[in-house]
């Protein structure tokens, strides 16, 4: 008889998609979705609520910039408890319109924090495109880790498609 060793059985692989409209109310179930979805998988509670804005941001963002008439967008979430990182990724149909990280807007604007916050919470962010038409905005969570100071100087005027963006740095 052999006495090799145990084999190990494969670590858990966890994910999730949806198809939602287009829409705020999309973007508002996508991250009720999230959040949900979330508290069943092993992330810690701070990995799941920086992920839960992060998909609240990227959802918004493909409802009000990347909607096509008639087209939804997609939320996928992934997990491998092995190999690395909570990964996000929002798909649209607009894949000539790509995000671009800006400095922050007045005080008494409401809108256009959403990608500082992706890039404040995230550990690395970034676009691809999805072909046919479209692209993917995406973000990863490392397990175990906590977003750092993000310094306060923007030099964001474009993007690279396929790039990606680490905490406080822009392409």
């Amino acid at each position: 008889m052999n006495q090799g060793t145990t084999p190990q059985l494969p670590a858990t692989a966890h994910s999730f998609t949806q198809r939602l409209s287009s829409t705020r109310r999309g973007a508002r179930l996508a991250r009720l979705l999230a959040a949900e979805q979330l508290r069943t998988w092993p992330v810690s509670p701070d990995i799941a609520e920086r992920a839960e804005l992060i998909v609240g941001e990227l959802a918004a963002n493909a409802a009000l910039h990347g909607r096509v008439q008639g087209r939804d967008f997609r939320l996928t979430l992934t997990l491998d408890e092995a190999a690395g990182p909570l990964r996000i990724e929002v798909t649209d149909t607009r894949g000539e319109k790509l995000p671009v990280l800006q400095p922050p807007p007045p005080p008494d604007h409401e809108s256009g924090r959403g990608l500082l916050l992706v890039a404040a919470l995230a550990d690395r962010w970034g676009t691809v495109p999805n072909e046919p038409v479209g692209k993917t905005a995406w973000a990863a969570l490392d397990l175990g880790t906590r977003p750092q100071a993000r310094p306060s100087t923007f030099d964001c005027d474009r993007t690279e498609t396929g790039e990606s963006y680490s905490p406080g740095t822009c392409l």
